[in-house]
């Protein structure tokens, strides 16, 4: 059982993947979206728009709750020059995966934790992704199965969608679903959130 802390946890995030995945650290908190632009800035490289996504969430939401420590994530999937977001449609979740299919992409997992003092801790996972060369009747089979709308690189890696890869290459695997659980605990730490 972990120790009652003394300060409030907020996952800045609206997401059930993070939330879900955030109930397995056993600690209390609390969701609340951030409002930022998640545009790509000019010439910013796709680790770096992970890093400031995930910050830019934990600072505006500590902006509201400064006695808090805030929790931001965001996640980047890229292939060569391309940075992929969530696909919104699945004609769109389909159009990803067919460029994804074949290749090794980028993913890339950003966590932020912003202490009340407003010290801001941040780590990065990367995972290279080695999807298989998928066919198209494949591809609208899964897109129908887990409906990935809302996944960036459209599939869903805790679902159906481990089976269009034919290997993954990191040290977390829930990075790869939004938010790597041992990244957190570790800024947490770094963070003072334990007595």
């Amino acid at each position: 059982m972990v120790a009652k802390m003394n300060h409030k946890l907020i996952l800045a995030s609206g997401s059930g993947y993070k939330q879900e995945l955030l109930t397995r650290l056993a600690l209390p908190f609390e969701a609340l979206s951030a409002e930022i632009n998640e545009r790509p800035q000019s010439g910013e490289v796709p680790d770096a728009i992970a890093r400031r996504l995930a910050r830019e969430k934990a600072l505006a939401v500590h902006a509201l709750q400064p006695e808090a420590f805030v929790i931001g994530a965001d996640q980047i999937i890229a292939l060569g020059g391309a940075v992929f977001s969530k696909p919104g449609s699945l004609q769109d979740a389909e159009a990803q995966l067919r460029r994804l299919s074949g290749h090794v992409h980028d993913l890339f997992t950003a966590v932020a934790v912003v202490a009340p003092d407003g010290t801001v801790f941040e780590d990065l996972v990367h995972f290279a992704m080695d999807m298989r060369a998928i066919s198209s009747a494949e591809i609208t089979a899964y897109v129908g199965q887990d409906l990935p709308t809302d996944c960036a690189g459209a599939y869903k890696i805790e679902a159906g969608g481990i089976r269009l890869f034919r290997s993954l290459q990191g040290d977390d695997y829930t990075a790869i679903v939004g938010l790597p659980l041992t990244r957190v605990w570790r800024l947490l730490e770094a963070a003072g959130y334990f007595p």
